[in-house]
């Protein structure tokens, strides 16, 4: 299917809808002002893309509504309305926006989803308008599943909790229903349900009730997309925090086991190394946020083991604490002094254990966040993302496994930058940011290089297989309508993909990666381009 002809036919469908409200109801702001804008996405969309016919009709259409400054002209609005569906007919755009609704409810219905991060409840009683938000917030990686009326949601949640609940304020059984149901909702789910309210009602009384409902955010309609994936990024990021990764170095098997276990039954991951002659492969395979290292090892010792971890520049900041049966407090002191951040005494009871490693690690990954996360965005920076390529080609190579490295541009970004601000810009960046966050396997290294550019190492990938996924999520990302204003809008993106072993070095690698992401460039953009 065509998706750009889907995404005019959804505009379409939004014309006829707007316009059948003003015929039933008689009343004309909003669905007038809601007219307009999609008769002006429409036309700027059919125009970019050459359908000359029905952005020149729908440019029509919409002038003669913003003209209107009285009473609509009914007979010459019918009669542009017919002009436009005469070339939109041509085009079938009724028939592949009737196809993509079918297509999207067998999705949330059981069919495979692209969704790694967790499922959303959209509660709206507006059809049409639903299943676009359900398809915007789905090209995230969420399931979404749609329901148009308040009973069908209480039945539901009998399934659990899901990750967010969108519910709309208006419904036939009232003005505050949404709300209303909600409330009475929270109270048999001891408030714990992540509520955010989407409404075209932007009044005093309807927000009062969403936060008395305990709605956690306010979306007016259109929903502003990329601020509500902001809201629901960091839920998801609150609720599914990744376990701690500790390293228990020990030649002691039996100990080392036992204080896995304990750190185990806290929730943290644990990797256990016996043989010092491992722990450098281990620290690049498992990546771990504290070590606990044994003072006496047979071959080499807690102290030589430390200062060979500091010595490398990816781990100067780890954790490293020593756990020995050593009491000599000058000898602790010492080894401290060494390369060591704390000395635990052996043996521990398991809730000192569990309370000492848990400070060291919350502190270790606030620190992490500043240092080697962009701001904005969240994603690994520059400079960590050069470290983490070079551990990627060791642990590639002494592993003999391929892995692709993809760099990503936004397309024209400076013309968004410059017709909707920078603040417009920012929210397009994180959009992208948390796309290829969700999508993406954990396993996945994801960073901001600098400005709009994006970088993205796969581990254990092949170019080919590379090259088919970015291109997915290109096509996903260009289908996210933005909002700025009063004006909506889409952005694309282009990729340039490299692999391993192919070219074997960071620099030949990269410098691959950049060459192919020219080439999408001066191909036309909007496109994957593989070397």
């Amino acid at each position: 299917m065509d998706n750009d002809l889907v995404l005019l036919g959804i505009d379409y469908a939004r014309i006829q809808s707007a316009w059948e409200a003003i015929r039933v109801t008689g009343e004309e702001s909003q669905p007038t002002s809601e007219m307009a804008q999609a008769a002006h996405r429409l036309a700027g969309a059919a125009l970019s893309i050459g359908y000359t016919d029905i952005g020149n009709a729908a440019r029509s259409l919409e002038n003669a509504l913003r003209s209107s400054k009285a009473a609509l002209n009914f007979p010459q609005l019918q009669s542009l309305l017919n002009t436009l569906s005469q070339a939109c007919a041509e085009h079938k755009l009724d028939e592949l926006y009737l196809k993509q609704i079918a297509d999207y409810s067998l999705n949330s219905s059981g069919r495979e989803s692209l969704s790694s991060s967790g499922i959303i409840y959209l509660v709206d009683d507006d059809q049409n308008q639903a299943q676009l938000l359900a398809a915007q917030v789905s090209r995230f990686g969420y399931q979404v599943q749609v329901f148009n009326q308040l009973a069908d949601l209480r039945g539901q949640l009998v399934n659990g909790i899901p990750t967010a609940i969108l519910m709309d304020i208006v419904f036939p059984e009232g003005e505050l229903a949404g709300a209303e149901e909600i409330c009475s909702l929270q109270a048999d789910a001891n408030n714990q349900m992540p509520v955010f309210f989407i409404s075209v009602r932007d009044d005093t009384a309807a927000r009062i009730q969403a936060i008395r409902a305990g709605g956690i955010g306010y979306f007016t309609k259109p929903v502003d997309i990329d601020a509500l994936m902001d809201e629901i990024n960091k839920l998801d990021t609150h609720i599914d925090p990744q376990p701690y990764r500790v390293m228990i170095v020990d030649d002691s098997e039996i100990q080392a086991k036992t204080n896995a276990l304990h750190l185990s039954k806290a929730g943290m991951e644990t990797r256990i190394i016996t043989h010092s002659t491992d722990v450098l492969a281990e620290l690049d395979n498992f990546r771990p946020e504290i070590v606990l290292l044994d003072l006496y090892m047979p071959d080499y010792t807690g102290l030589e083991i430390a200062q060979m971890i500091r010595q490398i520049k990816a781990y100067v900041g780890l954790p490293i604490v020593y756990l020995s049966a050593e009491t000599d407090r000058e000898k602790q002191l010492s080894a401290v002094g060494q390369g060591g951040d704390d000395f635990l005494t052996k043996p521990i009871k398991p809730d000192t254990l569990i309370a000492a490693v848990t400070s060291r690690i919350e502190r270790y990954r606030q620190l992490q966040t500043l240092m080697l996360r962009d701001g904005l965005t969240g994603l690994f920076n520059h400079t960590t993302m050069r470290e983490h390529l070079m551990q990627e080609i060791n642990r590639a190579g002494r592993a003999d496994q391929p892995f692709a490295l993809a760099m990503l541009d936004i397309d024209k970004f400076k013309k968004v930058n410059d017709s909707y601000g920078h603040a417009t810009g920012d929210k397009v960046l994180r959009s992208l940011a948390h796309m290829l966050s969700l999508r993406l396997r954990q396993a996945d290294i994801i960073g901001r290089y600098g400005g709009e550019e994006f970088i993205i190492i796969l581990p254990n990938t092949t170019v080919e297989e590379a090259a088919a996924l970015l291109d997915n999520l290109r096509k996903s990302f260009a289908q996210i309508v933005h909002l700025a204003h009063d004006a909506e809008f889409r952005v694309t993106f282009s990729c340039g993909v490299a692999g391993f072993p192919q070219f074997e070095s960071a620099v030949a690698i990269s410098e691959a990666a950049d060459k192919a992401l020219y080439t999408a460039k001066h191909q036309g953009r909007n496109q994957v381009a593989a070397i």
